[in-house]
Order: structure tokens, then sequence, then C-alpha cells
């Protein structure tokens, strides 16, 4: 995201009607040409790339761009215009937004492509025209970047997999025409990204990847393409570095040594480039620069001609902040060991010259880079060693059926209980408090008598409403990491690290720079004061173990299991002072749980095992009458449904109406024995969805759940939300609760 929030400030100043559609095109447009300026003239990049750059997401242009519409958005052929594109990342009144998933095993999230009802055909070729405007007006030979057939198919959702064949010939036929427009505008090479290459790629499936491309080739014979690959190492390397294509990019970070090993033991092929990807493009740490030409010069090995080895980092920098310098209050030697996107690029920069030149121990850049790790080391912050010894289970002293009819007689609760997931609208008046205090405007009482005023006010909200188990909003909470990590130690916080999580949405991701230990209570003053407004449970709210490592840059000299065990450890210190304090209702989130999965299957257990051990470590030490619940969000859950029943959480509440209740096919086919609660409204989108809408998911989901287990809640936290749709939404989510509670009666009678 740009450092300034330009972008985002521009996108939501569109969506509230501040600026016209002609403003929104000028001032993106700048920082589109800003991006490129800077690699072309600071960085001195040697390629390019343009079309990277989106108003909400990339896998949302191309669906844009190939006319995948869905009909409830009354789309009629031609360009499609700005609202269209917005209603399905956003939605409006008239139609709820496209599914949102996360990217890979990434932070980010991306609008699934719908295909049901659809066909692809070239609205509007955007990447010709981005192309033309880099090189018109900065003189850039840009290389276009799209999302590549195979991968796009395999994103996207509705689609018969009997059909998979003949949409990827579709989808083949509008890639054609759009590169074809390319290679007549002067293109002279295009990136096509297949992440979904470093998947477990069946053999039919590899064999629908070679028909692709050799109609592409066919059809665009002159037109250099790269094919480009990221997050882990291909499968079907053979067949993957035949493709007739210019050249291949492969992960040389995430790999875990496969692509090296492919690539020396298996060769690469002489006529194509390979761009080599060495920095890392998901974490912030300074690469060691003797390691990573050590590196090179193994590729080097194997790909002899200069101009056929390209130094990149391992995938797109979406998934880093801009830059260091934006940020002047870090710890200096912290700061030194830091790499944004704008520091990354140089990097790549540095290690081409090293690679081709003179690469003595006494040249600067090596010395430098050499003498502050040994900075690091001297610091103390990293004391424990790297440990690769099995751990021992844990787990609750009473099992779930157990505990649940001791739970059923102290709260009390009716059938299909209603609650929320834990924060409400952070409006500008919360959010200048918080700032407010960070800088000492005003005095920390001063602050803390204000939160309770917010706190009050929900408390009555939620009684008003009558949800049946209440929470205290979190008002005091900037982010739901950066908030646990500012008060435990071995975290850093940065002012403009931005990254986006989705659209106009950033988050400042919390640095782990060392070893993690519980300090003080962290939320149980402000969670006891609303337990005593109300004779309702008040939930305690608290983000799991493995959420703050994935949703963290974590340091990279520990296997990050052990990175989780720490942070797990001081989380089970929080639950504890919460149940001491009185707080029996704990919720510890894990959304992103399931975005850590690997994504080869045969990696899965060996991440869900200390996944799910690093969860029961936080909070399998409670009495059995606490009841844990934990939350997960916008994720394919199906792939871990064994996974999230030995969380053994006695509640999970997982999104499900985003995704039009596709996981419920997921329990369709499994039994779940614990409590569960499916949301019923996406809360991502502005619009306020009808009972009616609710009523059919609650409905769906009561067929294959047992009631008695069943809660009712939204799909995540509300703090994006204005306090008017909230209420909105969170009445018609009640009336639809009491409704089905009826009809529950009836039926039992």
């Amino acid at each position: 995201m740009e450092s300034k929030e330009s972008g985002k400030k521009a996108l939501e100043a569109y969506w509230s009607n501040s600026i016209s559609e002609d403003e929104l095109h000028a001032q993106l447009k700048e920082i589109r040409l800003n991006h490129l300026r800077k690699q072309k003239k600071k960085q001195a990049i040697d390629v390019i790339p343009v079309g990277d750059f989106t108003y909400y997401d990339h896998i949302l242009d191309a669906s844009v761009m190939f006319g995948l519409i869905p009909k409830r958005y009354d789309y009629s052929g031609g360009p499609v215009s700005i609202d269209t594109y917005f209603a399905m990342a956003r939605g409006n009144a008239e139609a709820p937004a496209c599914e949102m998933t996360k990217w890979y095993n990434t932070n980010y999230h991306y609008i699934v492509p719908e295909l049901q009802d659809t066909t692809p055909t070239v609205t509007e070729n955007r990447l010709v025209t981005l192309y033309k405007e880099a090189k018109d007006e900065l003189g850039i030979e840009g290389k276009p970047v799209l999302i590549g057939p195979y991968s796009f198919l395999k994103l996207a959702k509705h689609y018969d997999l009997s059909q998979t064949e003949d949409w990827l010939k579709q989808l083949t036929v509008v890639y054609s025409q759009v590169l074809r427009e390319l290679e007549e505008a002067g293109v002279l090479w295009v990136q096509l990204d297949e992440p979904s290459l470093v998947t477990n790629v069946t053999d039919e499936e590899m064999a629908y990847v070679k028909d692709i491309y050799e109609t592409l080739h066919a059809d665009v014979p002159n037109l250099q393409i790269i094919v480009q690959t990221y997050f882990d190492a291909v499968e079907n390397y053979d067949q993957v570095v035949e493709l007739p294509v210019a050249g291949i990019g492969l992960d040389f970070v995430h790999d875990g040594g496969k692509n090296l090993h492919a690539i020396q033991t298996k060769g690469f092929p002489g006529d194509k480039v390979l761009a080599a990807g060495v920095i890392d493009g998901r974490n912030i740490w300074k690469a060691k620069v003797v390691d990573k030409l050590a590196l090179l010069e193994q590729v080097k090995q194997v790909v002899k001609t200069p101009e056929k080895l390209w130094i990149q980092p391992s995938s797109s920098l979406l998934h880093t902040p801009v830059t260091v310098q934006n940020e002047p209050e870090l710890d200096s030697v912290l700061k030194r060991a830091l790499s944004f996107a704008d520091e990354k690029l140089i990097e790549v920069v540095t290690l081409k010259e090293l690679l081709y030149s003179d690469q003595s121990a006494d040249h600067t850049a090596i010395r430098e880079n050499q003498q502050l790790f040994k900075d690091i080391e001297a610091t103390g912050w990293r004391k424990q060693e790297p440990n690769t010894e099995p751990f021992s289970e844990v787990s609750r002293t009473a099992s779930y059926e157990q505990r649940r009819p001791k739970q059923l007689e102290k709260w009390n609760l009716p059938i299909l209980p209603t609650t929320t997931i834990g924060s409400f609208p952070q409006t500008k008046e919360v959010r200048r408090l918080r700032a407010q205090v960070k800088k000492g405007s005003i005095t920390e009482e001063d602050y803390k008598t204000q939160i309770n005023d917010y706190i009050s006010t929900w408390i009555k909200h939620q009684e008003e409403i009558g949800l049946d188990v209440l929470v205290h909003g979190e008002f005091e909470r900037n982010d739901m990491v950066e908030f646990f990590g500012e008060r435990l130690e071995g975290f850093a916080f940065t002012k403009n690290a931005w990254v986006q999580s989705y659209g106009s949405r950033g988050v400042k991701p919390p640095i782990i720079y060392g070893d993690v230990r519980f300090k003080q209570p962290m939320t149980v003053e402000e969670t006891v004061y609303a337990q005593s407004l109300t004779s309702k449970p008040v939930k305690g709210m608290l983000t799991g173990p493995v959420t703050i490592l994935n949703w963290s840059f974590e340091r990279d000299d520990l296997p990050k299991f052990q990175v989780a065990f720490q942070i797990a450890e001081a989380i089970k210190e929080e639950v504890s002072a919460l149940e001491n304090a009185g707080i029996e209702m704990i919720q510890i989130d894990e959304p992103a749980l399931r975005e850590g999965l690997p994504l080869k299957e045969q990696d899965w257990k060996t991440y869900l095992d200390w996944a799910v051990h690093a969860f029961r470590l936080s909070s399998s030490h409670v009495q059995d009458t606490t009841q844990i619940h934990t939350h997960m969000c916008y994720s394919e859950f199906q792939d871990i449904i064994d996974a999230i029943r030995a969380l053994d959480a006695d509640v999970i509440s997982i999104e499900t109406s985003r995704s039009q209740g596709d996981i419920l096919s997921t329990f369709e086919e499994n039994t779940y024995e614990l409590g569960i609660g499916l949301g019923v409204y996406d809360i991502h989108s502005p619009r306020v969805p009808s009972e009616e809408e609710m009523s059919t998911i609650l409905n769906r989901a009561l067929k294959v759940l047992p009631v008695e287990r069943f809660w009712v809640n939204p799909d995540c936290g509300l703090k994006t939300r204005k306090e008017e749709e909230t209420i909105a939404a969170l009445k018609l989510m009640v009336n639809a609760a009491k409704h089905a509670r009826k009809q529950v009666a009836t039926t039992s009678s």
C-alpha cells in the first residue's frame, strides 16, 4: 500500500461520494506512475512490471477484463463500469459482494471469480492501456503482468469440475486475444503468474497446462512469455520447464531447497530465462548477502549466460510495506536489519552487481551486511536456540462431552444463542482518542474514562438488540494482532508500514524480532468493566498464537513452530488472568490458522500438528466450566476440518455468508460434535442483508448441524462498519434467530 495511504483515501472518498470518478482515476494514476518512476530511477530495475497496480484486487481485474460478471449485477456486455467493479468487491443495495478468500497461504484476500452462467469475453484490454501509459509518459518498456489461465481457474468457483477442460479452452481463447493485442502494441515480454503450479498438480491438469501454453505459443509465437511461480517449489518440474515459453520464474526462498535441487540435478533449458526469486518477497529481514551470493553461484553454474539469469524477489512485493525510510523511531539496529519493498529492490540490484563483479569480503556491501548480523547477535534479543525436538501433547482435563453439561448449567443460554465476533465500529472519534493518548495530549485517566464510555454505550446497544452473549467492543485496540504485540516482549511496531489485506483495508503487521514473553495482563481491565455493566456473559477476547505469528513479520532464525509456542505460553498467561478475574467465557481467535497451511498436501500434517498444539497450549489449562471459543474467517475450511475439531474449542465461529454457504457442504459430509456458529451475514460489505437472507443460511445450517450446539453470529468483527449499519444488521440477525427458535419449538412439539 502507498506509504501515506493516499490510494486508500482516494477509494474511500469515491465510495462516500466525496470525489468524482474522474478524480478517482486521476489520483490513482499518479500513484501508479510514481511506483513506476521509483523503479526506473531510484532502484534501476531492468524489467519493470506494469498492470500489477489495482483499484481493489488483481484477480477481480482479470474477472472484469474477461467479462465474468455474475448475473446479479445486471451486466449487459461491453466495458465494465467502475461501480459494477466495486459492487462485485463490496456489494451494493441490490446484490451481495462476490466471495472473498485468502490468496494461497498469505493474509491477502482476493475476490473469487464466479463462473456460473458466464462466458469469457474480452471487455477491455487494460494491459494494453497500462503498457502504453508507462511507455508514452515515462519511457518504460514495461512487462505486463496477468494471472495465468490455469491458476485463474483454480482460484475460481461455481463451475462443474467435470467441465475443467472446457473452461480452460474458453479461457485460452480470451488469453490469446489479450496477448495478441499486447504483441500488436509492441510488448516484448509478458508475465503470466501461475502460483497454482506449486500446489499438488495432477497429471491430467498438467496436460491441460501444456495444451494451454502450446496454444498460446502458436497464437503469439514472437511474444516472450514468462511463466512465474512462487510461494513453494514447482510440481512437475520437468514438464513446467519444457513449456513453450521464453522464461520460467522460480522461488528459491520458500521452496525448501527443492527448486535448486531440481535445476542442479535435472538442468534448465538453455534457451529460456530463469527468473530466480532469491530475495524474500514475504518477510522484511535483510538477506545475508554472502548466503544469497552462494545460492546464485550455484544457480549460475546451471544458467551460464548472464542475460538468461534474472534476479528478483521470490514473489510480488504486495506482501511487504513500502519503505523502511518512513520509520524514524525504530531501534537503529533493528531498522538496519529491515528490508521493505523499496529496499528489497535495492538488494536485488546489489546482488546482480556483486554476482558479476569482484565478490571479495572487502566489498563494502558485503562487509556492512556481515557487521549488521554481528550487531543483531550482540543485542541479546534472541537467546532461544533453534529446537527440533518433538513436543508433548496437551489437552483439557475433561472431554467436550464431559464439559458440556457443566457449561450448559453454568451459562443457561437459550437454544441458538446469539453473539458477535468481538469488535464494534471504530469511528473517527475512537481512532482520534487512541491517537491523542499516544501523543500525550490527553491523560491516561481521561483516555480510560472515554473508552469506558464507549464500552458502556455498546453494552447497552447489545442488550437492547437482544444478544445473548456480549463483548466489550475492543475500542482500545488498534488491530487484533498489533494490540497484543505491543504488550508482549519481543515485538516491535512501525508507524507507516502498511500492507494491503483487501481493497482499501491495510494492516501494519508487528515485527517479531526477539524472544516473546508475557509481561502483564492485557485485556482484563476493559473486559471486567464490561461484565460489571450487565448480567449477561461478556466474552474475553484474545488473538490466538498462530494468528499472531502468521499476521506478523516473524523472525527468521527460528522454526515458525518455536515462535508460535513462545506466543502460546504468553496467551496462556492472559487466559489465566481473565479466568482469575471471573471472565469464564474466553474467545481465542485463530482466523489465520488455515492461511498458514502449506500449499502441498503432503506438508499439511506437520503444520497442523504444531498449530493445534499451540492453540491447546494457550487454552487447555482452564476449568471445565470455562467455555473456550475460537473464530476463523475467509478460508477453505473443508481442508482442515479434522484440525478444527482437534483444537477442542467448546465453540467455533466460522465465516459462511460470503462464501454463500459453501462450507455447509463440509458439514453435510462430516459430523462435527462441538459447538459451532456459522456467520449469517457478511461484515466486509456496507450492505445490510435482509432477515430472509440470514434465515436462509441459518435454516440450511440447521439441517446438518445439531440445533442444541449451534450459535448465531456475523461472519467477523464489526470494526470497519458504521454504527447504524451494525445495529440494523444485528437486530435482523437476532430476529432471524428468534424465528428459528420458534420453528424448532414447533417442530419439537
